[in-house]
């Protein structure tokens, strides 16, 4: 599964190479602002935390409008960037709540984990451990929530319920999600966050969450069924026919089609 995961998420984003684009340049933008413009500028400490607090909030936002955008090219489609503006209605309330979540993390690790580890003792360990693994859980879960808002609506604390689900129940993928998205990020450096950026990641977890979910669809209709067991290629078979036959030498060389 994770092999076709890769691949579908490699070829959606290169069908749609220009809209990933045209999405992070909105990234690039609000982080200028908010990260890079106070830094050249000298701002104290206190408005330099502001700002990244706040820059964080409106990454958060913007990349719950990509989000809905994803969902649509996870799904083989093709979204218009006025028509995935028109998602802001839908997408600004899961986007802040996210993002609120990420500053929480941002300064639980920055101030939190440090402060604890400095009072020492068996108590301070243990403080900072506790700290930790809620942290890294929260930011499991996270790579879901904004894909599940995108594909399933429903209420916030119903999709952050469900986000928690699928990290319980999926333990190796969701770890495996977050060093793709690290790799996405790090690869991302050298095309000055343009390509395939945050949109990209996005794009990861619209297609994660797609393809995760065929598990529990047919779960539903196999109650009896071994859990540990799944028919893979039988679930993604459809998925397999609509991307069909791609390889990088088609892709470099189409004319040897």
């Amino acid at each position: 599964m994770i092999g076709f995961y890769v691949k579908k998420t490699f070829w959606d984003g290169w069908d749609n190479v220009l809209i990933l684009a045209l999405f992070n340049l909105g990234h690039v933008l609000i982080g200028s602002l908010a990260f890079l413009l106070p830094t050249m500028l000298g701002a104290e400490s206190f408005i330099l935390l502001l700002c990244i607090g706040l820059g964080i909030l409106g990454l958060s936002v913007w990349q719950a409008v990509i989000a809905f955008a994803m969902r649509k090219v996870a799904d083989f489609g093709m979204p218009g960037f006025r028509e995935s503006l028109s998602s802001i209605s839908k997408a600004w309330k899961p986007g802040l709540a996210l993002g609120a979540t990420m500053v929480v993390l941002f300064f639980s690790i920055l101030i939190g984990l440090p402060f604890y580890l400095s009072r020492g003792g068996f108590l301070g360990v243990i403080l900072a451990s506790l700290l930790f693994w809620t942290c890294l859980i929260i930011l499991l879960a996270s790579q879901y929530f904004l894909p599940l808002v995108a594909r399933r609506e429903g209420t916030l604390r119903k999709n952050a319920k469900h986000a928690l689900i699928l990290v319980a129940d999926n333990p190796g993928f969701s770890v495996f999600l977050l060093f793709y998205r690290l790799a996405t990020i790090l690869l991302s450096v050298l095309m000055a966050f343009l390509l395939p950026g945050l949109a990209g990641i996005a794009l990861g977890g619209a297609e994660a969450v797609k393809l995760r979910l065929k598990k529990y669809e047919w779960l539903e209709q196999n109650p009896n069924a071994d859990r540990k067991n799944l028919p893979w290629d039988s679930l993604l078979e459809e998925e397999k026919e609509l991307l069909g036959k791609r390889t990088l030498k088609n892709m470099i060389f189409p004319w040897k089609d």
